[in-house]
């Protein structure tokens, strides 16, 4: 039995010497690829909100209706900002243990093993709204915009307001009573702080409190918090809580209650006019 080697042709080897060059280089890529394709919505809330029948975010939450695209969350909070949590750890003798953005898990198969990368992203406007959602692909890029859209689709609102005892102040620095959140085995519990006392929790949680308006707060933490989704996943458990209880109408205002975004009063201006009708002659006991 013999073997016979395949031989390229001197056609064959031509076309792949002009494939290389052609695709060698930098690519000037021209402005309809560079734009963005113009939304056009498919589900009924995305054509309200693109007519302009729907302005204002809060009356979806108080309709219950589901947002299906992220579009919307775009186009009724321009002011969003976006953020990515570290939950991944690198390896390497020598970069070992340096968190990054990216989880990267393996599954082994006989092809080989399967990699597959994980991010969470985290959106809000610092005024009431955040959202955290998480991405899974191949590639790092794709898993990163997973991310950062079903975050949008993720978003709530958050009741604040000052329910510490520390402080006679009612303003909406903190929240307004102590709730507790579990995922797994990590439990995390939210307590009301004073003005100033700051944001004193775990690093990646703070990203998320900070994004939702939260300055103010003190937590306390249970379980195997070196599990950063998990620790993620009971934040985001507590802060769903906060909405889900139920408040008299009279402690409204005694704890500074603010449902989502904080609606700014117009100011009056008050010119002060100070009539001086007699100069003043006599100064510590002293005559001119």
């Amino acid at each position: 039995m013999t073997i016979e080697k395949k031989q390229n042709k001197p056609e064959e080897k031509k076309r792949f010497q002009a494939g290389a060059k052609r695709n060698s280089g930098p690519r000037n890529y021209s402005n309809q690829e560079r734009e963005v394709p113009e939304w056009n919505p498919k589900t009924d809330l995305g054509k309200k909100v693109k007519s302009g029948e729907i302005t204002d975010l809060d009356d979806i939450f108080d309709s219950g209706e589901i947002i299906f695209e992220s579009e919307v969350v775009d186009l009724l909070l321009p002011d969003l900002e976006e953020d990515l949590l570290l939950i991944g750890q690198a390896k390497g003798k020598f970069g070992g243990g340096q968190r990054r953005i990216f989880r990267q898990t393996q599954k082994k198969t006989r092809e080989g093993n399967k990699i597959k990368f994980t991010t969470c992203a985290v959106v809000g406007n610092k005024n009431g709204y955040v959202g955290v959602g998480i991405g899974k692909s191949k590639e790092t890029v794709p898993a990163r915009d997973k991310a950062k859209r079903r975050a949008r689709l993720n978003l709530m609102r958050i009741r604040r307001g000052c329910g510490t005892w520390a402080s006679d102040a009612r303003e909406a620095n903190s929240i307004p009573f102590a709730v507790e959140g579990k995922c797994g085995s990590v439990k995390i519990k939210l307590m009301p702080a004073p003005k100033g006392k700051g944001l004193c929790v775990e690093k990646e949680c703070a990203k998320i409190l900070t994004l939702a308006g939260i300055k103010d707060i003190w937590s306390k933490t249970q379980g195997q918090t070196k599990t950063k989704l998990n620790l993620i996943y009971a934040l985001v458990d507590a802060l769903k809580k906060l909405s889900e209880i139920k408040i008299k109408p009279e402690d409204v205002a005694k704890l500074g209650i603010v449902e989502g975004r904080m609606k700014e009063e117009p100011r009056e201006e008050i010119e002060e006019v100070i009539e001086v009708t007699e100069p003043v002659k006599e100064v510590a006991g002293v005559e001119e």
